[in-house]
C-alpha cells in the first residue's frame, strides 16, 4: 500500500507525524510518501518535497512565494504519476492542497481531507470543491461535522490530535528552575506563531508589551515557545541579541521592540520546540491565533489571542470573513471565552491590559481555566490519529485496485 500525504506547515506536520506513527502501527508494509516537515519524515515518510519557506499567511504574502509552491506542486503531482498511491491524504493548507488534490484525483486517486480547512470562516464556496473531489473529510473539531453533512460530503469527527500529543514532558518547578526562573514566580507564556512572517509581525508587538506587563506585576517572569523551523533572528525582538550568543543582533530586517515601549523585559527566556513544557509551567499564555490556542486550551491555560497580517491582507479578506470571533476556543465553547486582540486592537497596551488582568485576578483566572475546561471535553477522547488511520485505510481499501494492509 502506498499513501502520499501533504501537509504545509508545523502544526500539519505534527499531525503527519502521529498519523504515519498510526497508519504503520496498523499496516506495517505500507510507504508513505510527500510534502511534509521533519515529523513526517521521522515517522516513516519519505518527503518528496520540505516545506519551509512556503508557509506564509495573508493575500498578498502567498504571492510571494507562487514560483516555489508551483515547483512543489509539480514534483508532487510527477511522483503521483510515477507511483499512484492508494490514497492521498491533504493536511489543511488548503490554498496548496485543493489545486493538488484535483490533480491527484484527475489520475484516479482517492482523497481523504485530513484537519478541514477553515470553509465555516471564510470562501464557503470551496465546499463545492470539496464535495467534488473528496471521497472524506476527517474533521477535529465536533462543530465541522454537520457542516458537511449538510451538503452530503462523507464526514467523521475523529477528535483533535493535539489531546494525545499535549503532553509536558517536565514538571513546573523542574523545568523553570533548570532554565534559571523561579517556580514560584508569576510565568507568563508567549507563543508568537509558527510562520516567519507571523513572527515579523506579532514578535516586536508582544515584546513591547512585556515591560508593561512587569510594570503591574514587578516579578512576572516570560518564556517564549520557539517552535520548530524559525531562524534565530526572529526572536531578537524577545531577547534584545543574537540567539547564538554574537556580541549584538546582526541586521535582521525584524524590528526590536520600540524604545518608547520601554524595550525588552527580563527575565525572558527562549526555549526550543518545547511548547507543552512552557504552557504547562505557565500561569497566562499571550498567543497568536492558531493550533497554539488549542494546546493552550488543552493545558487549561488562560491566554490572550493576538493576531495581525498585513494592513492590504487583511482589507481585502475582512468582507469575506463569516465568523465574528477567530480564536478556536472560542469557537468551539459558542461564545468569548478567551480575549481576542486583532489587527489594529494588537497593541502592546491592550496585550499587557488583558494579561495583567488575568494574573491579578484571580476569580477570572479561575473562570477562564473552568472555561477552558469544558473546550477540552468537546475535542473527543485520545485516539485521534488512530481513528484517522483507521478511515484512511478503508478508504484505500475500497478503491478500485485499493491494496489489502497487512
Amino acid at each position: 500500500m502506498r499513501i502520499m500525504i501533504s501537509c504545509g506547515e508545523a502544526s500539519g506536520d505534527l499531525y503527519a507525524g502521529a498519523l504515519a506513527a498510526a497508519l504503520r502501527a496498523r499496516a506495517p508494509d505500507v510507504e508513505i510518501v510527500g510534502f511534509g516537515g521533519r515529523r513526517l519524515q521521522q515517522a516513516g515518510a519519505s518527503l518528496v518535497g520540505e516545506f519551509t519557506g512556503l508557509t506564509v499567511t495573508g493575500l498578498t504574502e502567498a504571492v510571494r512565494v507562487l514560483p516555489r509552491s508551483f515547483a512543489m506542486y509539480r514534483r508532487l503531482v510527477a511522483a503521483a504519476r510515477g507511483r499512484r498511491p492508494d490514497v492521498f491524504v491533504a493536511i489543511d493548507f488548503p490554498d496548496f492542497n485543493f489545486r493538488l488534490m484535483a490533480a491527484l484525483r484527475r489520475l484516479g486517486v482517492p482523497v481523504v481531507y485530513y484537519v478541514s480547512p477553515q470553509l465555516w470562516a471564510w470562501r464557503p464556496g470551496r465546499m463545492a470543491t470539496m464535495k467534488r473531489f473528496v471521497q472524506r473529510v476527517l474533521v477535529i473539531f465536533p462543530f465541522e461535522a454537520p457542516l458537511y453533512e449538510r451538503v452530503s460530503i462523507p464526514v467523521q469527527f475523529v477528535g483533535h490530535p493535539l489531546v494525545d500529543l499535549a503532553r509536558a514532558r517536565q514538571a513546573r518547578d523542574v523545568f523553570l528552575r533548570d532554565r534559571g526562573l523561579r517556580p514560584d514566580a508569576p510565568t507568563v507564556a508567549l507563543l508568537p506563531g509558527s510562520r516567519p512572517n507571523e513572527l515579523r509581525r506579532l514578535a516586536p508587538v508582544m515584546a513591547a508589551a512585556l515591560p508593561l506587563v512587569r510594570a503591574r506585576v514587578p516579578d512576572a517572569q516570560f518564556v517564549v515557545a520557539r517552535a520548530p523551523y524559525l531562524p534565530d533572528v526572529l526572536f531578537v525582538p524577545f531577547v534584545g541579541r543574537a540567539l547564538s550568543g554574537s556580541p549584538g543582533a546582526p541586521d535582521t530586517g525584524v524590528p526590536a521592540a520600540p524604545a518608547r515601549w520601554g524595550g525588552v523585559a527580563r527575565p525572558t527566556i527562549v526555549v526550543d520546540e518545547a511548547t507543552d513544557d512552557v504552557l504547562a509551567a505557565s500561569d497566562v499564555v499571550i498567543t497568536a491565533s492558531g493550533t497554539a490556542t488549542v494546546q493552550a486550551a488543552l493545558h487549561e491555560r488562560p491566554m490572550v489571542v493576538v493576531y495581525q497580517v498585513s494592513p492590504l491582507t487583511y482589507r481585502l479578506g475582512k468582507p469575506f470573513l463569516k465568523v465574528d470571533t477567530y480564536a478556536m476556543p472560542n469557537l468551539v465553547a459558542g461564545r468569548r471565552i478567551v480575549p481576542e486582540l486583532i489587527q489594529d486592537a494588537c497593541t502592546p497596551e491592550r496585550i499587557a491590559a488583558e494579561a495583567v488582568a488575568l494574573l491579578t485576578d484571580p476569580d477570572r483566572h479561575t473562570r477562564a481555566r473552568a472555561a477552558l475546561g469544558e473546550v477540552r471535553e468537546r475535542l473527543g477522547g485520545p485516539g485521534a490519529s488512530g481513528r484517522a488511520a483507521d478511515a484512511i485505510l478503508e478508504v484505500a481499501v475500497r478503491a478500485p485496485g485499493g491494496a489489502t494492509p497487512a
